[in-house]
């Protein structure tokens, strides 16, 4: 399964830090995947689209 952190419920824009970062809590293999840009075969990925979203915010 092919994941796009664009497209993951998980990925949201931090303002503290002024950049988007994944909300799961990975470990340092994850987190190295994570930065490289090498996330194909993300765990963690959950399809999600703007309506999803903001279900979940309420």
């Amino acid at each position: 399964m092919k994941s796009n952190c664009e497209e993951c419920m998980n990925y949201y824009y931090d303002e503290e830090y002024d950049c988007y970062a994944c909300s799961m809590d990975l470990d340092e293999d994850e987190m190295y995947s994570f930065i490289r840009g090498g996330n194909e075969n993300c765990h963690y990925f959950r399809m999600g689209d703007d309506y999803t979203i903001v279900r979940k915010q309420n």
